[in-house]
């Protein structure tokens, strides 16, 4: 699976982003998508994962009920709605995919097979 995340960007604190997670080499329907992000001096950190039909998600502690992930399985893609950012929210936000049939998704970084390049994102205040 290759995988190709972009949308970041610089926004105020409050603002709004979508980041997208373009994939492609495998039946996409089959694979769990998930995000991570990492700031600098911090481990990777879970944010979001989707199963492979879009029935279940789960979020990082940090960022629900703010975050969105959501995926279209006719275009390859995964979507992270990200609203009221703070500054906190500030680091490299990289999408990660495992082929995986599960509702159990998973939230660890090594449980994940495939990464991409990571899309940078930074929260003014």
């Amino acid at each position: 699976v290759q995988l190709q995340a972009s949308g970041g960007g610089l926004v105020q604190t409050g603002g709004s982003l979508r980041l997208s997670c373009a994939a492609s080499g495998r039946t996409f329907s089959t694979v769990v998508m998930g995000w991570f992000r990492q700031a600098p001096g911090k481990e990777r950190e879970f944010v979001a994962a989707i199963s492979g039909m879009g029935a279940v998600t789960r979020y990082g502690d940090s960022v629900r009920g703010r975050f969105t992930i959501s995926r279209d399985n006719a275009k390859n893609t995964v979507y992270l709605q990200m609203n009221s950012l703070k500054p906190e929210d500030t680091a490299v936000y990289y999408c990660a995919a495992v082929p995986l049939l599960t509702s159990s998704l998973p939230t660890g970084r090594y449980e994940y097979n495939y990464w991409g390049q990571g899309t940078l994102v930074t929260v003014s205040s």
